[in-house]
């Protein structure tokens, strides 16, 4: 068992992907996508990216068979940032992912003060931070600047506990799913900062 610690630029339409989604019906492993596009990422040598891994202290093991282990109970060492990181064309890049089932808005509950802190601080030494958005229900998939995010998490827009689609497809890219890689995200980043929109 693992437990989680208590505690709890506008772009111009030029630049937005309207692109309609393709997954037809059959889902996505989220997770593997992303992963598998790191992955082809670093197989080119195009970017270097990868999951952070989550540092946990080992509290209990079990012995079921002299040759295995199993791990019964363990805690978080400390509070999780983002889940990945790495470096793109010189720029650091660090984005959280996460994904809903909800099909009219992202609930910012998936999300922590920690994390938001985390990100406004990638973001005031000029990183490129962003997260990408999941909608499960509708196989949908956003990167949504972290600008956005913070401002929806801090009351700044609105003081509604999600973010509505429709302002996710307004100032967040649809990312088109292909072959390889799985999820083009960097294509997305080439545009933000090519057209000198990213992180001023």
């Amino acid at each position: 068992m693992i437990q989680y610690p208590n505690g709890k630029k506008l772009i111009s339409s030029s630049l937005r992907t309207k692109a309609s989604t393709n997954f037809a019906n059959r889902g996505m492993d989220f997770e593997g996508a992303i992963n598998d596009s790191n992955a082809y990422y670093l197989s080119r040598k195009i970017a270097v990216i990868h999951k952070k891994p989550t540092p946990i202290q080992v509290v209990k093991v079990e012995y079921p068979k002299r040759s295995m282990a199993k791990i019964t109970e363990a805690y978080y060492r400390q509070a999780s940032t983002t889940d990945y990181s790495g470096v793109y064309r010189g720029f650091y890049i660090d984005f959280e992912a996460k994904e809903t089932k909800q099909k009219k808005s992202f609930p910012l509950k998936n999300f922590h003060q920690h994390q938001i802190e985390h990100m406004k601080a990638v973001l005031e030494q000029k990183g490129i931070c962003f997260v990408l958005l999941y909608f499960a229900t509708d196989n949908r998939c956003f990167l949504l600047e972290a600008v956005h995010l913070i401002s929806f998490f801090n009351g700044q827009i609105s003081e509604r506990k999600s973010i509505p689609l429709s302002y996710i497809e307004e100032f967040g890219f649809q990312i088109q799913p292909q072959l390889k890689p799985r999820l083009p995200f960097l294509a997305i980043i080439d545009q933000l900062i090519e057209g000198g929109k990213a992180y001023r």
